[in-house]
């Protein structure tokens, strides 16, 4: 790559974070009603209720990760981290950071940081889930991804990143348990109390 290729692509870059920015101003004007989850993929706006199923899913990753590093770990569910990729302002349903992790000069975790991402699936973006999420999670290196599917009662863990996609998937039943212990998350999730839809 020649110098005024990095300097084109690091102007684009600005400029899809720029307009995140200005997507999420105007995103947090709006009556989003409560209780839905607003992203944006691939430069357009996703707006998704939250279901009982999901909410449970979610908390029972991040408890298991509160139980796995203390109280204190950086995990958040719905936060704006912005990923590689057009106008990716994703709001991961489960993000786990790394210690070390700072936010950036405008006040954003950086997905260098994340080591973990868990989704569950929603019907009406499922799509994002299984397509342009995972990509993005994989060009920034995200080390794990798991995918909590209510609808088909399994679970996809995605590891080994390289070059926009993961080169491992291990499909895992609900109520079997994920062995994390050999990646970063050094832990066995288990899934016998995720609920179906």
């Amino acid at each position: 790559m020649t110098v005024l290729e990095d300097r084109i692509e690091m102007a684009d870059a600005d400029a899809d974070i720029q307009r995140l920015d200005e997507w999420f101003e105007r995103l947090e004007r709006m009556p989003v009603p409560e209780g839905y989850r607003v992203e944006i993929v691939g430069g357009n706006v996703h707006m998704t209720p939250q279901r009982d199923t999901h909410w449970v899913i979610i908390r029972r990753i991040v408890r298991a990760l509160e139980d796995r590093f203390g109280m204190d770990v950086k995990v958040f569910s719905d936060v704006r981290i912005d990923f590689p990729g057009h106008e990716n302002g994703f709001c991961p349903d489960v993000a786990l950071l790394s210690e070390s992790a700072t936010k950036d000069d405008e006040g954003h975790w950086r997905y260098q940081d994340v080591e973990f991402v868990a989704e569950v699936i929603s019907e009406g973006t499922a799509q994002n889930d299984y397509g342009p999420k995972k990509t993005a999670y994989a060009t920034a290196e995200v080390p794990v991804y798991v995918i909590a599917d209510p609808y088909k009662g399994m679970c996809y863990v995605y590891t080994q990143p390289k070059e926009g996609d993961y080169l491992t998937r291990t499909k895992v039943g609900f109520g079997q348990d994920i062995d994390l212990t050999g990646t970063v998350v050094g832990l066995v999730l288990k899934t016998d109390g995720f609920p179906r839809d």
